[in-house]
């Protein structure tokens, strides 16, 4: 049995990363393929049966994993974004909850035929979204800032929203009555706020005080954190069912918005962990699934589903947006996702067991209908909500733009020309003069210093892909990329070196603690000023069949230095000799030339 039990373990974890492997490889949504890999490696081969390896340990470890998904994703919240999506984040959990929470049992009643409990419990679980669907899809979707931050808040927090309803239903179901039910109910709403007001201040307050004080050392710093998470969750629930998912999500956004202590590499640790959790529980619960079952459900199902996405949603967010500034657009891209995980599944699975306790055998199909609704709302908004974000223009075109540290002439020079060939670009100095003549040229500039801990915070990165350290400064550019990597991933910062040392390039810092070295190996900030100074200037070539890069370097004499390369479809990247030597046709190469070739 432990042979089986180590074998399905390594399966699972294999078959959830390399799933995620294969979505970055082919640019496609993760969710989708985590769900193709359960279901072929569960119902289909029947190799993996999760209910036989873990037995009565499944549940629980599902419901652990939600609850560090909900706190890293707690840690991705910041306040500053509700200045800007507030009222509709506020109007979808006051307005649009209770809106698709009807209609969906409405759908249930009168398309599945479920008895009325089992029709409102099921509608109660399926108003959540949640960040563990939600986040992939936004990544691979990139929609604009607002829309981003505004699905985000939605799905992390309305996952505790959707548990705590359906815990009421729940009992409300068990009472029998209105009369007897009505107390109770609110008692539980009462205790499940208070409870978690309480655990997650005096969890996240301990954790604060403690790395404040420097007590807990920089190793220990993620296994301290991961361990208060899964105390304040099991002491939440210990007192009042389910309320542990509203404690560990209200002590994730503690931990982000406060000022005292950095969280950056707690939360680090956390993204790598939630990637595991979600690729392991999805495949988990996509093995679950039961054919058989699904067939009790009959052609109603795909009715149910339909309604779900052309009606419920539509409906709840239409309503929500009233009195917001939301445009159409907006409107239509919030109405098409909404797409189902972890936590309705789990919340199902558990109450299901529950009802059929109670009499209710019926509710033994609230399973598969929620399964169901979990593969074809990730399906369909998998594979349609990225088209239509481009289409309605709320999609992010290409990797975005750099965001450049320092404003000084030739960087201003680099990000005026890049702006000038469609690509956002923003500029970040502690220098007033740099920022205010960059603003007089029209270039997006802003007055902050990239080393404070919360510059990440106070930057508004939307529109922008990568970071590009150019000051003269080693310690700064080294300190911008650290910060910056938790926004755009190590591959995705880049500085250069502020000298040559005696011919040599200057190593101050250790590898790991730089960004990835953009442009020419030896094209260093003193050389790119030197060169300047000469009377080099940027400047943008077309590259084509005919004229290429060998024949760029022939017409410069190899005196010019490339940069950039734009793609046909504006995509912007790095660039050096070997790098550049087969670009697409109607490429632009952004490179440093000579004097007398610039005049």
């Amino acid at each position: 049995m432990s042979e089986e039990l180590l074998i399905g373990i390594a399966s699972v974890v294999a078959l959830g990363i390399g799933a995620q492997w294969l979505a970055w490889r082919f640019n496609l949504p993760a969710i989708l393929l985590l769900l193709l890999v359960g279901f072929a490696a569960g119902p289909v081969s029947g190799l993996l049966r999760p209910d036989e390896l873990f037995g009565d340990m499944l549940l629980p470890l599902v419901s652990i994993s939600v609850a560090i998904i909900l706190f890293e994703g707690g840690m991705s919240l910041h306040v500053k974004e509700l200045r800007e999506v507030g009222t509709v984040v506020r109007n979808m959990i006051l307005f649009g909850v209770p809106v698709a929470w009807l209609l969906i049992t409405l759908a249930a009643r009168w398309i599945l035929d479920f008895p009325w409990k089992v029709a409102v419990l099921l509608g109660a679980v399926l108003v959540v979204t949640g960040p563990t669907v939600i986040i992939p899809l936004l990544r691979h979707i990139r929609p604009v800032a607002r829309m981003q931050s505004a699905l985000k808040w939605e799905g992390i927090v309305i996952d505790p929203v959707g548990a705590l309803l359906a815990v009421l239903v729940f009992e409300f179901i068990v009472a029998g009555t209105v009369e007897q039910a009505l107390p109770g109910v609110l008692l539980s709403l009462l205790q499940t706020v208070v409870i978690a007001l309480v655990t997650s201040g005096i969890g996240g307050g301990l954790l604060i005080f403690a790395l404040m004080r420097r007590n807990i050392p920089d190793f220990l710093e993620s296994s301290m954190t991961l361990m208060m998470v899964l105390v304040v969750y099991t002491v939440s629930n210990l007192f009042q069912s389910e309320s542990g998912l509203f404690s560990v999500t209200l002590m994730g956004i503690l931990l982000a918005n406060q000022k005292s202590v950095p969280v950056h590499s707690i939360l680090e640790f956390k993204e790598n962990l939630r990637v595991l959790l979600i690729s392991s529980v999805f495949v988990l619960l996509a093995a679950r699934v039961n054919p058989e079952e699904l067939k009790h459900l009959g052609w109603g199902s795909a009715l149910f589903l339909l309604f779900l996405l052309g009606v419920a949603r539509p409906a709840s967010v239409w309503i929500a947006g009233i009195g917001t500034d939301m445009s159409w657009k907006e409107k239509a891209f919030l109405s098409w996702l909404a797409p189902r995980g972890i936590v309705a599944a789990a919340v199902t699975s558990i109450f299901a067991l529950e009802l059929e306790h109670h009499g209710l055998k019926e509710a033994a199909l609230m399973v598969p209908a929620t399964f169901l609704v979990i593969v074809g709302t990730v399906c369909v908004y998998g594979l349609t909500a990225t088209p239509l974000a481009r289409a309605l223009g709320l999609a992010q075109k290409g990797r975005g733009g750099p965001l450049i540290v320092g404003a000084h002439s030739w960087a201003r020079r680099l990000a005026e020309t890049l702006q000038k060939e469609g690509c956002q670009a923003t500029l970040v100095d502690t220098n007033r003069d740099n920022i205010k003549q960059a603003r007089l040229e029209g270039l997006n500039a802003l007055h902050a210093n990239i080393t404070s801990q919360h510059a990440v915070d106070e930057i508004d990165t939307a529109g922008l892909g990568f970071l590009l350290a150019l000051t003269s400064n080693e310690e700064v550019n080294a300190i911008a990329c650290l910060h910056f990597t938790e926004v755009f991933g190590k591959n995705e910062v880049y500085q250069i070196p502020s000298k040559q040392d005696g011919g040599h390039l200057s190593k101050g810092f250790a590898q790991h603690l730089r960004g990835r070295n953009a442009f020419s190996p030896d094209l260093t900030c003193q050389k790119i000023s030197d060169l300047f100074d000469q009377g080099y200037s940027v400047k943008v070539n077309r590259l084509t069949e005919k004229f290429g890069y060998e024949e760029f370097q022939e017409l410069h004499e190899d005196r010019a230095y490339p940069l950039f390369l734009l793609s046909p479809e504006g995509e912007v990247g790095f660039i050096t000799g070997a790098q550049a030597a087969n670009p697409l046709p109607n490429s632009r190469m952004i490179s440093l030339v000579p004097p007398e070739v610039s005049d």
